[in-house]
């Protein structure tokens, strides 16, 4: 899986896919270059920590965090859940299937989701539960 953070750059996507698409390309043909062992790192925590999303929704198809805001994506149910600071407000995204999600830190956190419909405006989705 790749993540390209300039969602509307097609261009750099399409260059990052290409690159990924080469590299597993060549890993597959020298078997001898991909190493088992595992990187080096300074620290590494083998403790899970379980996302408490909500039951009943059934799996989604994306997550993201950072910082103090987190959003769930359950094209199933239809649903989109957002939880910033700890509160948490679950929408119905109606006929929309969310397939890009820009998550940005500056001065203000920020999401931006789109659907085949464009821009998802959160203010034209009904809320289900806060």
């Amino acid at each position: 899986m790749t993540m390209v953070g300039d969602m509307f750059n097609d261009a750099l996507r399409a260059k990052l896919n290409a690159v990924a698409t080469d590299l597993a390309a060549y890993l597959r043909e020298n078997p001898e270059v991909a190493h088992n062992e595992p990187a080096e790192v300074s620290y590494r925590s083998h403790q899970q920590v379980p996302e408490s999303w909500p039951g009943g929704l059934g799996t989604p198809s994306s997550t993201g965090s950072q910082n103090h805001l987190r959003y769930a994506i359950y094209p199933d149910t239809r649903r989109l859940v957002i939880e910033d600071a700890g509160r948490r407000t679950i929408y119905d995204t109606g006929d929309h299937v969310i397939s890009g999600i820009a998550q940005a830190q500056s001065t203000d956190a920020t999401l931006t989701f789109r659907s085949q419909n464009g821009l998802v405006r959160l203010s034209e989705l009904k809320k289900v539960e806060a």
